[in-house]
Order: structure tokens, then sequence, then C-alpha cells
């Protein structure tokens, strides 16, 4: 009996039993750190029991011929035979090509006849299988709360799809056994960090920013020795929190056995900043940086989605989150590998405000079940103590004198341009009579107008950062800027958010669009951020005629305002930022809004199709769901889109890349992970217009990527400009 179709490679067959054991060793040895191994293998063993059918064996040799799907469910019975040993978690088998369903998908299961034929044939050549259906349950028993059980069939149906898909991945690569990276020496990476972080100190100069770096290094380094649990880490801009808190993660990891250290960011830019960072500290062989949208689509190519298997993984919040509470193969296959790990968040301060409680509520899980560790790193600490699903949480401070740190590390005068109201051309003319500085505003439209403005008053160059260009056209004008600066010559850089947490800028001068309390401490964060400078960095917060913001600003501006500016504290005052995220949770009803608690009960009932995608409607529409119910990080979804003519790519990388992707064999998981610096991710609300659409193609073999056909400017892609071209 076979698993799969000949190898392009090998040219064998794929044996099914040989495929069932080897898939059910990986994946006990996946579960094992979550104490759920023999779980794991029950549901490796079994998960394409239903391929022993004569049909679907019949149809396999077909398929060969005909290049067809086999289209003959082999799932059903896999599952039907754990109905009553791990009832809930035999949703994982009928999930692993489709997704993680409902509880009404196993009452319908219970109501379908066994087939019985297929079934015997199966334990007539794999024995041991028996041992398995009529044994002792295999649910672990610490997972009695229905959240906590949600949260083990996710992990637990993570290992399965990731032993499945490697052990396929290597029959159809040619090889025995699939390549996998070794055990970590977490001891040595962490001499291997140390001595880097040395060499790259050498020679700085004793400032008083270098001393609290050192200080607040060390206070790191010793509370990692605390057990398993939450932690926060407050640490001012340019207090050199990057370094720290990996520092955190790896000496914690070291001591306790964690298999690895997992950064997630809010935003690409910051991934690309400090991977560059980890890799020349680590290696580069340890370190996978991984923020792509790229969902690959057909059977070969999900085969090289990434199951984060390094001990040092850069990416972003958007990833995690929707990875954690999302139900596809080819995103959770990589969730398994938070079990027994080091979770640092850093930039915690913007994750968005409508889903803490399940964000929370899972990291809690996460840690008292599963053996991670979490790390909360940001210079706007939210204050999460004052939310109900964290009100009790034992979290162990870092840093045990915050407030004294910051005074010590204020390096911003605050400037309110508030009333009257100015002008983007008015905002503009002052920025042009300065020699450096940093704009930064809340859209992207906002961002372009006002590079078009400085621009045209000024003759020192001026640049543009937005998420509308690639990663690598963002490195090369931070890179040039950074370049500017460190010689003393006049730059001007035009920014939307992404620029204001962690990017590692120093200019004298940043001017802050209107944003809530949080936006503005981080932004002026870039300002005298080496505290080089004998006056104070300059921090203006300007609040625009017809500018624009996100919609979810509303409330968090209305609460800044109210906590700051002329006459009131500033944003780096930690008492005040408390009391803002206090009256901010308040406002917005944070622990009772209808989302987060429709994800939690539907996150209780195992109702995993309506916490990725919503609930069906309550008008009874037929079977359309309610996407502004379920969690997602951005309801905005975004398009991945693969610019291949950015004037960077000289040697036309990303060109090659989309080609390797529809050669045989192509889809491989260090194609994907090397695509990332040329995709931009466009909202759907973008890429859905008739003029963008019209100018994009479908690259085969990598699910919604899209190549972009149109003109790429020195603003990326600018879709407000592809009208004007048409004409012209």
């Amino acid at each position: 009996m076979w698993a799969h179709s000949r190898s392009d490679v090998s040219h064998r067959r794929h044996g099914l039993v040989e495929h069932l054991r080897a898939t059910s060793v990986l994946a006990r040895r996946f579960a094992e750190p979550f104490g759920a191994g023999e779980l794991a293998a029950a549901l490796g063993l079994l998960h394409d029991a239903g391929k022993a059918s004569c049909a679907w064996q019949t149809g396999l040799l077909e398929a060969e011929t005909t290049g067809n799907r086999v289209g003959i469910d082999h799932k059903n019975l896999g599952a039907a035979l754990l109905l009553t040993t791990a009832r809930q978690a035999s949703m994982a088998i009928l999930g692993h090509h489709g997704g993680l369903g409902c509880l009404q998908d196993l009452k319908s299961l219970a109501q379908q006849p066994v087939d019985s034929i297929a079934a015997e044939r199966l334990l007539g050549v794999l024995p041991e299988a028996s041992g398995i259906i009529d044994g002792p349950p295999l649910i672990p028993s610490a997972w009695s709360n229905p959240r906590a059980l949600e949260m083990g069939i996710r992990l637990s149906f993570s290992a399965l799809v990731d032993a499945d898909h490697l052990d396929t991945g290597a029959h159809f690569a040619g090889l025995s056994v699939p390549n996998l990276a070794p055990p970590t020496d977490m001891v040595g990476l962490v001499r291997r960090f140390e001595h880097g972080r040395t060499a790259m100190l050498a020679g700085r100069p004793p400032t008083e920013v270098n001393r609290l770096r050192a200080e607040l290094y060390a206070a790191a380094v010793a509370e990692a020795a605390g057990p398993t649990g939450l932690y926060r880490l407050p640490a001012p801009t340019g207090s050199g929190k990057t370094i720290t808190a990996a520092a955190f993660g790896l000496h914690h990891a070291a001591r306790h056995g964690k298999a690895r250290v997992i950064v997630a960011v809010p935003f690409v830019t910051i991934t690309e900043q400090n991977a560059q960072v980890y890799r020349e500290l680590l290696g580069a062989e340890n370190v996978v940086e991984h923020h792509s949208g790229v969902d690959p689509d057909d059977h070969r190519s999900r085969l090289g989605a990434e199951n984060w298997d390094a001990p040092f993984v850069v990416t972003t919040t958007v990833q995690l989150f929707d990875s954690l509470f999302g139900r596809k193969p080819a995103r959770s296959r990589k969730v398994h590998r938070l079990a027994n790990s080091v979770i640092v968040l850093d930039e915690v301060q913007a994750l968005p405000v409508h889903l803490l409680v399940p964000i929370l509520d899972g990291l809690t899980l996460l840690t008292e079940h599963f053996g991670t560790t979490v790390l909360l790193a940001s210079a706007t600490q939210p204050a999460f103590q004052h939310l109900e699903v964290w009100r009790d949480r034992d979290i162990a401070d870092v840093i045990h004198n915050p407030v004294e740190v910051y005074q010590r590390l204020r390096r911003v005068r605050y400037e309110w341009w508030l009333s009257p109201k100015q002008t983007l051309a008015e905002v503009a003319d002052r920025v042009a009579d300065e020699r450096q500085a940093l704009v930064v505003v809340n859209t992207v439209k906002d961002a372009r107008s006002m590079f078009r403005l400085i621009r045209d008053r000024t003759s020192a160059t001026v640049r543009h950062l937005s998420t509308r260009m690639c990663p690598a056209h963002r490195r090369q004008v931070l890179d040039e800027v950074r370049g500017m600066l460190a010689a003393d010559e006049p730059v001007l850089l035009v920014s939307t958010q992404l620029i204001e947490a962690g990017v590692d800028v120093d200019f004298p001068a940043v001017f802050r669009a209107l944003a809530p309390a949080d936006s503005i401490q981080q932004a002026a964060g870039r300002a005298n951020r080496e505290g080089r400078r004998a006056a104070p960095g300059r921090g203006v917060v300007f609040d625009a005629d017809g500018a624009g913001a996100p919609p979810n600003y509303a409330t968090p501006v209305a609460e800044t305002r109210l906590c700051f500016g002329p006459g009131r504290a500033d944003p780096d005052d930690l008492p005040a930022l408390e009391n803002y995220y206090r009256r901010l949770y308040g406002s917005l009803r944070t622990d009772h809004g209808r989302r987060a608690v429709t994800i939690q009960d539907n996150r209780a009932k195992l109702d995993f199709t309506a916490v990725a995608d919503g609930p069906l409607n309550e008008a009874g529409e037929g079977h359309t769901r309610n996407p502004k119910l379920a969690f997602r990080m951005l309801d905005d979804d975004t398009v991945p889109v693969l610019v291949t003519n950015f004037r960077g790519d000289a040697e036309g990388q990303a060109a090659q890349l989309a080609a390797d992707l529809a050669s045989p064999g192509g889809g491989r998981r260090d194609t994907f992970r090397s695509l990332q610096a040329f995709i931009v991710a466009l909202p759907h609300s973008v890429s859905e217009r008739p003029d963008v659409a019209a100018i994009c193609r479908s690259v085969p073999g990598a699910g919604e990527l899209r190549e972009w056909c149109g003109d790429y400017h020195d603003l990326g892609i600018d879709e407000d400009s592809i009208a004007k071209e048409t004409i012209l």
C-alpha cells in the first residue's frame, strides 16, 4: 500500500506503513516537550489511515497517469478510530489538509459508518495501531480547562502537520529521512552571543547612555535565572533593548533547557533590522527571519511552509498570533515550536487593544501548560495588569526601578503644535528649515504628500519610508539615511509609523503627527537616541488640518489629549502612561468587547473555524461568516505582492526566486524565506481595485502571491499614480 506517488528524484512511491510510522515518530518528538507525545504519536500513526482502502490505492495509481487528484477521502477513518480515546483531538486528523474545524464535524463523523474493510487492511500491516485504538485516554489530564484543551489541540495539530509535511517532503526530495536542524547547544549559543556583543561594544565611549545600557543588560541576565513564566522589560528608547531582550531569552533558555528564542515585533522594518543584528551575533545559520504573508497553495509547495526549525527566530506579531489562533495547516505547522521556548514580544504596546484578551489568555496558557516563558519588552509598557484577564497574574519585572531609569535616560524636550491647527504644507515649511529631521505621519497617503511637499521646499536630501516599499528597498533607504547622519550631512526622512518602534536612527528633531501617546513617545525615541548631542532632542507633536489617521486612533488620541500636552505630563512620564492605559482600556471596554468575548467563547467551544474566520452571521444568511468577530491581527487582510523591478535588485534575484517556485522541486522553504525581501503587503482594499489588479499576475505555486508588473517608484508601489500613468 502506498501513501504518495512516485518522487521525481528517486522514482519510488512512498509506502503507507513507512509514512505512518515515520510521521508518528516525528509527531511524538515534537509534542513531547508539552506532554502530548503519546497523543501526537497516535495522530501521526492514523492520520492517513483511509489510504488503506482499495478505492484510494486504485485512485493513486490513476492519478499518477492523469495528473489529477485522487479525490477520495482518506481522513475520516483515522479520526473515527480515535473517537473513543482522543475524541476532541481527532479533529487534528480531520483538518490535517483543510484546517481545523468544529465539534460538529465530530458529530457528523460519528454518524457515518466506519470503513471496516479498510480498517482491517490497515491493522493487518500496522498491528501497533490496535493498542492505541483500544487503549487508555490519550488527551493529557492537565488540559481540563476548555481553553487549555483548545490550545493543546492547536499544538498537537501543529506537531502532526509538521511531521506529515516533513516526511512527505523528504520522500519527494528523494531523501530517506527529513533534514532536521540538530539539537541546539544553547549554552554554546550564549557564549557566542556574549563574545559577539563584547566585540560589538569594543571602543564605545563610557557615556551615561552606555553605562545605563550595561546596567540594564546585567539586570536582564540576572533575572533570566528566574523560573518559567511571564516577565516585563520596561526599557526606555535607546537603552539597548534589542540586545538586552535577546540576552534574557538566550540565558533563560540555556538555564532551563528551552529549545529556542522567538522574537516577535510589530513591524517588518524592525524584523529586518533586528534579524541582521542577531545574525551578526549568533551566525546566520542559527537565525530564521520570517514575516512573509505567502501561504503556498499546491501540495508540494506547502511542504516548504515555514516551521521555525531554528534556535533563534525573528518574526512579526502578526505572524505569531495569526498562526497561534489560525486553523490552516501551512500557517499552523510552526505553532508547536512555541512550546518549551522563550517568546520575546518586543514593542508590546503595538498589540491591537481589541484582541488583548485572547492574546493575553493565550500567553498565560502557554506559560502554565506548555513550558513557555514570555518577555514583554517596550519603552511604553502597557498596564495589562488593569485588565481582568491578567489582574491576578504573577508577572516578574526585569527592571525594578523603571521610573529612575527613565529619568536618567530622558533626552528629548517635547513641543506641542496643537492650536491653532496648521496645514501639512505649513508643517512642511517648518521641517524644510531643518538640516536633519524625521517626520512621522499616520497614513501612507500623508507620507507621500509630506515627502513631495518637503522635497519641493529644500535642497537637502529627502527620503521616504512606508509599507508600500519592499523590505530590501526600505533597508537600502535606512542604510543611506544612517550614513548621511553619521557624516553629518543634511537629510530629511518622511515615514509612516513603521519607523517609530525600535528602528535605530538618531535625528536631532522628530516631528510627529498627533497620535496615541505610546506612538508619540516611540517616535520621540528617534531623537537624540545616543545622547551625544549637547542640547536635548526635539519631539514636536503637530495636529495638521486634513491629516489622516487610522480609524482605531479616535479614542486613544482623545485620551492622549486629556493626559498629555501643554501644562500636562509628557508621554515618557511612567505614572501618567499607566493612567493613560487604565483610562483607555476602560473607554474601549477592552475586557468585555464583543469581539474578544466572541473569540473566547468560540475557543471554549472548540470552534476553530469561528475563531479564525468568524462565526456564522446572526441573520442566518446562508453560510457566510462575520470576519469582524474573528481573530485576525489586521482587519484589512493583505495580499503579498512580489516586486521584481526594484532597482536595488540589480542581479534579478526576485525574478529568479519566482521562477524557482514553478520549477520541479520548487517551493522550498529557503526560497520562500529569500522572497520576503521583495514582497509588499498590499491591503485587500487596494489590491482588489480594478486598476491595481490589472497590473498584477499570479505567481505559480505560491498561493495568493502576485507579481507587480507596474512601475515601482522611490515611493514604492504608488497605487495613486496608476491612473496618471495610464493617461500619460
